[in-house]
Parts: C-alpha cells; structure tokens; sequence
C-alpha cells in the first residue's frame, strides 16, 4: 500500500502582506500610516513595494513586522493569527491620501473615487458600495484627527444635521467639518476646532457633501 505524503501548508506571500494589512486596519491605519508609526520609512508597506520591477516577489522583513508589532501593540501571536485570518467583517475600500483629495481627476461628479492614486485598505464594512478612505496627513484636523488617522467617507450615506462630513467645492476645497444645516441654497459648517468661527457655503458652490462614517481614534 502506498502512502501519500500529506501536502504541507507553505506560508505565502499574500498571507504575510494580508496580515499586514489586517494589523493596520486593527490600529485604525492604513499601511503607510502603520509604517510612518514604526518609525519606518512610510512607503515600506505600500503595495507598489511589494513586488520588484522584473516581478519578483518581495517579502517584509522580521525586522519591519517587529517594529510593526510593537507600533500596533501587538504580539507576534496575533500576527500569526492575522496570518490565516479572512477580512471578517471587513473589506477593502478604496484609500487616497487627504492631502491629494483635492486633485483634479480624484473623483467623478458624483464624488466616487475615480483615476489614478487610490489604494486599498481593509476598514469596518459598509452598506454603501461607494465607500472610500482618506489618510490624515498633518495636523490642521486636529485635534478631531491626527496625523496617521484614517477616515471613511460614505457617498451613500444620508447626510443629517450634526454629522460629520467632506466637503468638495467645484474649485477643488476639500473641507472637514461638521454639517449645523443644509438648506436649497447653502450649507452652514462648523469646522472641527469648536474654537473658529462657522463657515456658510453657497449650495451652488458644492460639487459634492459625504458623511463620515467611521475614523480610527
């Protein structure tokens, strides 16, 4: 009788990177935003790092995922869990960093990601088909938002009194603030820092208004 050798499980790239991903997204990061913590540099994470020119696969190194680990307060358990884990309750949504919302081409008219730029990361699922992030990148959001932090934005969503929410004007602002009311002819905001004064725009001005749904803390 012949015996069959069992077929070991080899770990895989994308295992090791999805883990990574996955880390992130528990700290409420993108990638680059885990990497920037670690003190690494902020496109070690990146997807475009992950294979080499001629397509090689390229894998993080121990040194990385340790710094990554001790960034996200995470023990190398977790990451092996991570390693054969599925996305759950999660799933990638397009990501752009916020400095670049403004951008020409970034977004259709109907203020869905569009073009060049986007990422990926795995966030908290949303019923909104249309979601997308943003990556905070400096400090004029705080002291809502740090540097690093993660915002989702829901196109979707309908957008209340009180809500939080991105704002695109037809010229290219792209404004955080809070909605204080919406008529047919303007939108009046509170900005984030309850210490600066509110701001009403002319409704014929917004190119589109979505609702935060959800912000790493």
């Amino acid at each position: 009788m012949v015996r069959q050798a069992k077929a070991q499980r080899m770990l895989t790239h994308d295992q090791v990177w999805g883990a990574l991903d996955r880390l992130a997204a528990r700290a409420g990061l993108s990638p680059s935003g885990l990497a920037k913590r670690a003190g690494l540099d902020p496109t070690t994470f990146n997807r475009s790092k992950r294979v080499t020119a001629d397509g090689r696969e390229r894998w993080p190194s121990t040194e990385s995922i340790a710094k990554a680990l001790a960034a996200a307060e995470s023990s190398i358990e977790t990451f092996v869990k991570l390693i054969g884990d599925d996305a759950g309750d999660r799933r990638c949504v397009p990501l752009l960093a916020f400095a670049q919302a403004g951008a020409t081409g970034s977004f259709d008219e109907s203020g869905f990601p569009s073009g060049k730029g986007w990422a990926e990361i795995a966030l908290p699922a949303a019923e909104d088909g249309h979601t997308f992030a943003l990556e905070i990148s400096g400090d004029a959001l705080q002291p809502a938002y740090r540097d690093g932090d993660v915002i989702l934005v829901s196109p979707g969503t309908p957008v209340r009194n009180g809500d939080r929410v991105v704002v695109k004007t037809r010229d290219g602002e792209v404004t955080v603030a809070t909605l204080k009311r919406r008529t047919a002819k303007a939108l009046e905001l509170q900005p984030l820092d309850a210490a600066q004064a509110g701001r009403t725009m002319a409704a014929g001005d917004i190119a589109w208004i979505a609702r935060i749904a959800w912000a790493s803390q």
